[in-house]
């Protein structure tokens, strides 16, 4: 699958961070601004535990927003996912979750 989707630039983290708008799950937490194109990023502390951990949980998430690229599209944003500290990490709750904010923040609708 094709990468042009991630968001991988220091500034465009940045400008998230700064100016996007926040909402929370009990798993994650959504960061998000407009922008000219679809991209999403993917921020995994240290405090998650080591590298291969990290990397991980992040491939977990890139799948988890995969599955919802297509209803995304059209929409242009950037988002962040912040996953929250936990003992397991699992492709279905960042699904669920991911579904959640994405439906509570109105990029998707009902089915």
């Amino acid at each position: 699958m094709a990468t042009d989707y991630r968001l991988k630039k220091e500034k465009d983290f940045n400008l998230v961070f700064n100016k996007g708008k926040r909402l929370f799950s009990s798993a994650l937490t959504m960061v998000f601004v407009p922008a000219k194109e679809l991209k999403a990023g993917f921020a995994v502390s240290k405090k998650h535990g080591g590298s291969v951990k990290r990397n991980k949980i992040k491939r977990l998430l890139r799948e988890s927003f995969r599955s919802f690229l297509p209803s995304l599209s059209g929409q242009n944003f950037f988002f962040v996912f912040i996953p929250k500290i936990r003992d397991e990490y699992s492709l279905d709750i960042f699904k669920s979750n991911m579904e959640y904010l994405l439906k509570k923040g109105g990029f998707i609708l009902d089915a």
